[in-house]
């Protein structure tokens, strides 16, 4: 006996303690204790750990990171103004104008969780990831190493410290739900471990709310039927349960009454797909941190090869010898070789030489996607016109460097130019302004073929020569007769317009007001002409 409860057949609810063996319930066998270390507000400690980010966040500042317009975690700074989970977005602001609202990123969370998961199984394998933030391990193996259970939990709650993770909570219980409660609501700031005896799982978790179970569905029939606390449930007959609420049912009222049928599977590690090449003494020249990543890249490549996978986009981190760093994905149109990564490394330290104030001390490289080989294998006869010119351009790319080959996207926006977005070959458009969203006064479909970048100086005027004007309510002063273009008279045979175009109206140092037109001068040339502020430009012309 221990803490007043056998570790054997105790029936609670006339369903008895037991673990789970190969899937099935063992009676007499008391659940696996558990180890679990639990993250508060994650999403919100990742994105401050974010070393992607061109500009860290401050994490004293008021942040709540949002997900479908919901509050999903909130700083400490936040929550003193009030902001809770589970808000909506608008009651938020209400309570915090200052916040600062960041959309959820579920890969941003395991990628930033993923390297702390890494330091906890350099003092204790077999860690499994729950999700982001919380993770478990099975007690006993750190326990014997260590000389006890909270002893364990103390060894690795001093290891994320030096993390530099202050804000961790550690439960140790039968099972891993148990285990989870005692982190969130038995650990506190200052004493970070709470330990729930062996046995005692059923006395812990009975006075706690029905919402712990975080079943929406179940909970909310449960509040209607008057049962409150997991103690409640848990005091239910299982044959009734089960009746009502079938095998997801039972499955919760095991965990209220403790028997957590669960048990810790440990994840296995991936293989360390990275590559670290440091320089001493750290070098300046681009050119000699390329040739020094040749070796590097071989062996990356090869690694990638050895488990049937290709990088088909890549992570560059530089450090400099004063410890700033320059951090980038690259794409590939297909899949990265050696050559092609050692581009990679030169063409980030061309363009990205402003955020290096010293010379290059170490640089990593590591997949940021991988794809099976066998989607990257070639054809038996080749692939045709597509790989050779994939094959050119990339050649012509390497010898221009990562801006000498461009195509063309579109973009959002009300002017032409503005809407046309070059794309480096082989990167994704990243688009400042998105085509989806509404932009009234623009263009609509078919364009026009040429866009003139810098829009062409023009002359409209009328049968006598008077220049045309459009006023205040978008009225023509005469009709477009005469069209001046690079010192040339064009008579116009048909013309449009004028459609107006509005942007900022409420800001007067930018905003901005003009019409457009459409006119098809003798020689059957279609332009799209612009009036501003009494003057004329050809913005575009229809070939």
């Amino acid at each position: 006996m221990r803490g007043g409860v056998s570790n054997g057949g105790v029936s609670n609810g006339g369903v008895s303690n037991g673990a789970v063996v190969n899937g099935a319930v063992v009676n007499g066998a008391a659940p696996v204790r558990s180890l679990v270390l639990w993250f508060p507000d994650w999403p919100v400690t990742a994105l401050t750990r974010d070393a992607s980010r061109s500009v860290p966040l401050d994490a004293s500042l008021p942040i709540a990171v949002m997900a479908g317009n919901v509050v999903v975690a909130c700083s400490a700074a936040a929550r003193a103004e009030g902001v809770r989970r589970g808000q909506r977005r608008r009651d938020a602001q209400a309570r915090c104008p200052r916040l600062t609202v960041i959309a959820a990123d579920p890969v941003r969370d395991h990628r930033v969780f993923a390297p702390v998961v890494a330091g906890i199984e350099e003092r204790a394998p077999g860690v499994q990831i729950v999700r982001p933030g919380l993770c478990a391990l099975r007690a006993r193996g750190p326990a014997r190493y260590y000389g006890g259970e909270a002893e364990a939990a103390h060894v690795l709650l001093a290891a994320l410290r030096d993390l530099g993770l202050e804000e961790v909570r550690a439960g140790i219980a039968d099972g891993p739900f148990t285990a989870e409660q005692a982190a969130r609501i038995g650990a506190t700031a200052t004493e970070p471990v709470f330990l729930v005896p062996a046995g005692g799982a059923g006395g812990f978790l009975a006075p706690l709310p029905i919402s712990s179970l975080e079943d929406a569905e179940l909970v909310g029939l449960l509040a209607r039927l008057g049962v409150q606390t997991l103690g409640e449930f848990a005091a239910m007959e299982a044959d009734r349960v089960r009746e009502r609420f079938g095998e997801r049912g039972i499955r919760l009222h095991a965990l209220s009454a403790g028997r957590d049928p669960r048990a810790v599977e440990p994840r296995v590690p991936p293989p360390e797909l990275h590559r670290e090449v440091v320089f001493e003494p750290p070098l300046e020249i681009a050119d000699q941190v390329a040739f020094g990543m040749r070796m590097a890249a071989d062996a990356f490549i090869a690694g990638l090869g050895a488990l049937d996978l290709v990088c088909t986009e890549l992570r560059v981190e530089l450090t400099g010898d004063r410890g700033e760093r320059s951090e980038r994905v690259w794409l590939h149109p297909g899949s990265f070789d050696a050559a092609s990564v050692v581009d990679r490394v030169r063409w980030q330290l061309g363009e990205d030489a402003g955020s290096l104030s010293s010379g290059v001390a170490k640089v990593r490289i590591e997949p940021a996607a991988v794809d099976a080989a066998r989607h990257h294998a070639p054809a038996i006869f080749g692939a045709g016109t597509d790989e050779r010119v994939h094959h050119a351009l990339s050649r012509v790319q390497a010898m221009l460097g990562h801006r000498g080959v461009v195509t063309p996207a579109i973009g959002g926006g009300r002017w032409l130019a503005e809407r046309q977005v070059l794309v480096p070959w082989g990167d994704r458009a990243v688009l400042a302004k998105e085509r989806a969203r509404p932009w009234p006064g623009s263009l609509p479909d078919p364009l026009p073929g040429t866009v003139f970048i810098d829009p062409v100086p023009v002359q409209v005027t009328d049968d006598t020569g008077a220049a045309v004007g459009v006023d205040d309510r978008g009225r023509v002063s005469e009709a477009p007769a005469v069209l001046l273009e690079s010192g040339r008279r064009r008579g116009i045979e048909a013309w449009a317009g004028p459609w107006p175009v509005v942007e900022r109206g409420w800001d007067a140092a930018r905003a901005r007001r003009a019409h457009r037109f459409q006119v098809v001068d003798a020689d059957h040339t279609a332009w799209l002409l612009v009036c501003e502020d009494a003057g004329w430009v050809a913005e575009a012309r229809y070939d």
